[in-house]
């Protein structure tokens, strides 16, 4: 139950992993989405009638970039929540999950006969990242387009925040079998202690032995999460690049 699995402290099993990835993650992802995105503008090869093209370009890059950062946090954290890394009763922590991680020297991942299973599911975390991306960025960057034609002026960081949690809960809901895949990917087994081999076998095993439905499993609370943290970051993104270029335009003006 769940007292037996360490109460609201076992919930918050990884918490410091994600935390250590989560701004050097989203500081990649940015810089190099707003980058590309100002450099394929300027080179005229795609619409600016209609952009949205140029952003999943630029947000897909960001994406892998981010994922450099992103994946390995995210393999600890859930190495980290699973039963597996109980020893004696005792849950093991940052240091001691990544040196058994490194030392998965056979892991079914990126260089893993140095980095061990740090990188493992990052093929799939990219196969999930980049549609997600593909699809919320350009519906974000309409939304904000098209309020702001609405209201004759530019979008403000709250309506910002408002566009990026909706577009952020679409992109969630198309997106959650492949989360559903790279979850279990990245956990490396089933439940009868059975490896997985590649993404491909995780889908077939799934929908064979548990249902397609399964697929969609947390679906509810993963638009609800992806919402409120696309409400929360890109809003506290836009406001800060406000206050960004007004500084930066004052300096500019002296």
């Amino acid at each position: 139950g769940f007292l037996a699995a360490g109460g609201f402290r076992g919930i918050y099993n990884g918490l410091g992993a994600a935390a250590i990835g989560s701004a050097p993650g989203a500081a990649l992802f940015f810089s190099t989405y707003e980058y590309l995105k100002a450099k394929i503008n300027n080179t005229g090869l795609m619409s600016r009638s209609d952009p949205a093209v140029g952003h999943c370009v630029a947000a897909s890059f960001g994406e892998a970039a981010a994922c450099l950062v992103r994946v390995p946090t995210e393999v600890m954290k859930q190495n980290m929540q699973i039963n597996d890394h109980v020893t004696g009763g005792v849950k093991m922590g940052i240091v001691d999950t990544f040196r058994k991680i490194v030392a998965q020297k056979d892991a079914p991942a990126f260089m893993s006969s140095i980095l061990g299973g740090l990188y493992r599911g990052y093929g799939i975390t990219l196969m999930r990242e980049v549609p997600f991306a593909c699809i919320q960025f350009p519906l974000y960057e309409r939304f904000k387009i098209e309020w702001g034609r609405y209201e004759g002026e530019d979008t403000t960081s709250y309506q910002a925040a408002i566009c990026g949690s909706i577009s952020g809960g679409i992109a969630a809901a198309i997106t959650t079998p492949l989360d559903v895949i790279k979850t279990r990917l990245m956990i490396g087994k089933d439940r009868h202690g059975e490896v997985y081999k590649n993404a491909l076998d995780v889908a077939r095993r799934v929908v064979r032995e548990e249902g397609w439905r399964k697929l969609l499993s947390g679906i509810e609370p993963r638009v609800m999460w992806i919402s409120i943290g696309g409400f929360v970051f890109l809003g506290a993104y836009e406001e800060y690049r406000s206050i960004s270029m007004n500084m930066y335009g004052k300096e500019e003006e002296h």
